[in-house]
């Protein structure tokens, strides 16, 4: 019997999806240079959540022995970074291949930086209020649900520590790509949106590619709401974009947001 696409296992989908990427090259699996690091270590160092725009400098605590977790957060590029500046570092990543880029270059700068497998939706591995800091790039596009992440999140925090995470503007997900790609936005699909069960595998495969881990647009309540339901107050926000995409022209794709557990 053919396998029912919702019934498949999307960790393991996605886990090697992106470790094909890492070997395609994908730039968010490139870490950072020997340059980034030095830089890092004189206190000249900034990381991004989306792709543009760095980090607010006071979004971050004084990372001298702070602890952080940078979660699904691997591919050498932000916790290198951290842990040059000072950090205790942790990388918690669903892809064995994107943390083998954090122990690269934890190897070739002499840094001491932690990897640690698994998915972002379950932090069990962790103790309750392990971590001051909590460093989340875009990537809960990749689970079918992103509460789990915020309520984890929560949980492994001390408080007065912070959650610094990017996400896609749901608005993305609604667009036909036949009509993006020849430079139309006309609106075809609904929130919430997934690749498992809105477009067909056949569509999916001819823009996406094959090798694409599969992506999940979660509605502004599950993404903003969910992280104030967890027990977090938010006070920092902003947004972002991707240049060349045809939604920018209109509005920002991306955001990010500061959350802190009191």
């Amino acid at each position: 019997m053919k396998t029912k696409r919702r019934d498949i296992d999307v960790r393991a989908f996605n886990r090697m999806a992106w470790d094909k990427n890492v070997e395609a090259g994908n730039p968010w699996t490139i870490p950072v240079d020997a340059a980034v690091i030095a830089a890092a270590r004189r206190g000249d160092w900034e990381i991004i959540l989306t792709p543009t725009k760095p980090v607010p400098p006071a979004w971050f605590p004084d990372l001298a022995g702070c602890d952080v977790l940078c979660l699904a957060s691997g591919g050498g590029q932000q916790g290198p970074i951290l842990a040059a500046a000072g950090a205790n570092v942790t990388v918690y990543d669903n892809s064995p291949r994107q943390l083998a880029q954090d122990r690269a270059v934890a190897e070739r700068e002499k840094l001491d930086i932690r990897t640690v497998e698994g998915d972002m939706r379950d932090l069990s591995v962790f103790a309750a209020g392990a971590f001051d800091l909590i460093v989340h790039p875009i990537s809960n596009c990749f689970v079918p649900d992103v509460r789990p992440v915020w309520r984890e999140a929560y949980r492994v925090l001390r408080r007065g520590g912070a959650l610094l995470s990017g996400f896609n503007n749901p608005v993305i997900y609604l667009f036909d790509p036949d009509k993006e790609k020849a430079g139309v936005l006309e609106v075809r699909f609904s929130l919430p949106y997934s690749e498992l069960e809105t477009i067909s595998e056949e569509e999916r495969a001819r823009h996406y590619g094959t090798d694409a881990p599969l992506e999940f647009g979660h509605t502004l309540q599950d993404l903003i709401g969910g992280q104030i339901d967890a027990g977090f107050v938010i006070t920092g926000f902003y947004e972002d974009t991707f240049p060349g995409e045809l939604i920018s022209d209109y509005c920002d794709s991306f955001i990010a947001t500061r959350a802190v557990k009191q």
